[in-house]
Order: structure tokens, then C-alpha cells, then sequence
């Protein structure tokens, strides 16, 4: 296969995923698929609902696609809770370049601890991780615990399947931005 053709392929595949779920994501069902999501990560870890209702806001995205083939994209769709409360809706979107091949599905969680992290994402027209601001990835430690220098920044971040936590992952170069619903 040619780089041309390499890369049509590729972007079609990222395309076809990200207007598969952007068609199929009405306000009903991206608030349905949001409780689940926050359902299955208080399941998975008491920690994280603890720093969750400490939290000034949590940024649930239910199911975030990742596919490449070399190019790489993800796509997802949620919303914001303010007091248990959605507030606004949101896509995340991601690209890539490098070794990949595959497709996974995901959830993510950023929980904004301060206040001020969540005005500033809130008042932002699209929040990139890394640019706009950092976010720490928790990972568990014995007994279900989570760093405690993680569980002090201002913005933590989970990622998640119906298996569990997953590591290695990062939210580096992701964008956050607010859609109508």
C-alpha cells in the first residue's frame, strides 16, 4: 500500500468512528450512558469516588474510541456534572501518529478539584491537556489506594474499561470541547 493511500485509509476509519458517535449521541443518551459510567468507576474504586465527591466538577466520557492503522484518532462524547448535575455537554478528540494498529473503547473521568481548575476549563473555548492545563493520571496502589501526590493535584484523570482501571495510558494532546446537545 502507497503512503497515500496508507493515510486515506486511515483517516477514513477515524472519520467513520467519530460521525458514528457523534450521530448516534442524543442528550438522553449520553446522560444514560454517563450514570453507568459513573456507576461502573465507583464499582471499581472507593478511592476515586472519594476524591469524586471532593471534586468541583467531573468530566464522565462513557466511551472514548481509539482505532489507527499508523494514524491514529479517538473520539468521544459526554458531560460535565456540577453537584451530581450534567451543566454541559462535551466531545474529546485525539490524533496520533506512529506504530499502531487496532481499535479499543474506553471511559474517562477528569475530576476538577479547585474550583478555579474547573472555571478555567469552563470558561475555555477547547481545553487541550498539556497546553491548557496538566492532568494527573491516577493509578491504584496496594489496597485500592491512589498516590498521594496525585490525589493533591488540581485536575486528576481516570481511565477505565468494564475491567477495570487501565495503566500506561496518558491524556496527553487531548482536546475538550464543549458541544450543543
Amino acid at each position: 500500500m502507497k503512503l497515500k493511500e496508507f493515510i486515506f485509509v486511515s483517516l477514513g476509519i477515524f472519520a467513520s468512528l467519530a460521525a458514528s458517535s457523534a450521530l448516534a449521541a442524543s442528550k438522553e443518551e449520553i446522560n444514560a450512558e454517563v450514570r453507568e459510567a459513573v456507576a461502573t468507576f465507583y464499582k471499581q474504586t472507593s478511592a476515586g469516588e472519594e476524591l469524586a465527591k471532593k471534586a468541583s466538577g467531573m468530566l464522565v466520557f462513557p466511551q472514548v474510541i481509539k482505532a489507527g492503522i499508523g494514524v491514529g484518532g479517538e473520539y468521544g462524547e459526554g458531560a460535565l456534572l456540577v453537584d451530581g448535575k450534567t451543566v454541559g455537554y462535551y466531545n474529546v478528540a485525539a490524533a496520533s501518529i506512529g506504530f499502531q494498529l487496532g481499535a479499543q473503547a474506553r471511559s474517562e473521568i477528569v475530576l476538577f478539584m479547585s474550583d478555579k481548575a474547573l472555571k478555567e476549563f469552563r470558561s475555555s473555548q477547547g481545553w487541550k491537556v498539556g497546553v491548557d492545563g496538566s492532568v494527573a493520571i491516577a493509578t491504584l496502589g496496594a489496597g485500592g489506594s491512589i498516590d498521594s501526590e496525585t490525589a493533591k493535584a488540581p485536575i486528576i484523570g481516570f481511565i477505565f474499561s468494564n475491567k477495570g482501571l487501565m495503566y500506561n495510558l496518558s491524556l496527553e494532546g487531548s482536546k475538550f470541547t464543549r458541544i450543543e446537545k
